[in-house]
């Protein structure tokens, strides 16, 4: 089994031909609400892919917490330790698209309920899983309890460095994986506890390149193939998913990081974070050149 631990936002999208000047109003061509948060979307990614994925987080207690539970249900996900706040709203992303550019406003809600009591009572989940993943969208505390739990009960750690802060120098040692995109790996490598021992946990996401890890020193790249690029965004969630659910069924690490690369550059060819999600079936074809 993989847990899960993280964010769950609603995605408010707005598309309109320019960007508003301050105080003014403009008509927008399009309004959509997308499902997204880097743990729901890493959740839906490892869900179909035939994964056996409980996921931890908060909604709030409104409709878009009691939509998406329904979602996350319906994706073939333990929503078990997925529970309503009342004091805070569901957390959302108001993204604005526009001249071929966004901007994003995010209101974490009821990702701040994450606590460090949230995930001490998900410890008998935890502790029965073979892999941990995890981002940096939900609080610090929660992060490290987790980490704490899955290290003692010898439960592999994957975490996924995003959005970009840098990494507790106390974490690297429990941390099994870590998978930065180029440019948070380049952060990283800069931060004064970094050690070049932690080279070869790092799994690094390079886009249209594909992804990089270091084996015995040696660097080495899993190529990503050609694909007609609809939408990135989900890209690296898609990745870590598929990561999550190849090591989990005892893939190599090669394999595992072919797998989660493939995935990624079918997961471009929809629009939205989980759109072009692959499922099982899907990316098996895929690999092996029916697609």
């Amino acid at each position: 089994m993989i847990t899960i631990i993280g964010s769950i936002n609603m995605d408010l999208v707005t598309s309109v031909e320019r960007f508003p000047k301050k105080g003014e109003t403009l008509r927008g061509s399009s309004f959509q609400t997308v499902f997204g948060g880097k743990g729901a979307n890493q959740a839906v990614s490892a869900a179909r892919l035939g994964g056996d994925i409980q996921f931890i987080g908060r909604v709030g207690e409104d409709d878009f917490g009691k939509r998406y539970i329904q979602h996350l249900n319906k994706e073939n996900i333990i929503t078990s330790n997925v529970k309503p706040v009342t004091h805070k709203s569901t957390g959302t992303a108001s993204i604005t698209i526009a001249e071929g550019d966004n901007v994003i406003l995010i209101v974490p809600g009821a990702n701040e309920a994450m606590t460090v009591e949230v995930i001490e009572q998900a410890k008998d989940v935890i502790s029965k899983s073979k892999i941990v993943l995890l981002q940096l969208e939900i609080p610090f505390p929660a992060i490290e309890k987790a980490i704490e739990i899955a290290r003692e009960e010898g439960v592999k750690i994957l975490l996924n460095p995003a959005p970009f802060y840098p990494i507790p120098a106390s974490w690297w040692d429990s941390l099994d994986y870590v998978t930065p995109n180029e440019h948070e790996a380049e952060q990283i490598r800069r931060d004064k506890h970094f050690h070049p021992n932690y080279e070869e946990k790092m799994i690094v996401t390079e886009g249209a390149k594909g992804a990089s890890y270091f084996e015995n020193g040696q660097r080495k790249l899993v190529s990503a193939p050609t694909v007609k690029v609809i939408d990135t965004t989900g890209a690296g969630d898609t990745f870590n998913g598929a990561l999550a659910v190849g090591l989990d069924t005892g893939l190599s690490l090669s394999k595992a990081i072919e797998q989660a690369v493939a995935a990624a550059s079918l997961s471009v060819t929809a629009f939205g974070a989980q759109g072009g999600m692959p499922i099982r079936e899907q990316l098996s074809r895929f690999l092996e050149g029916e697609e």
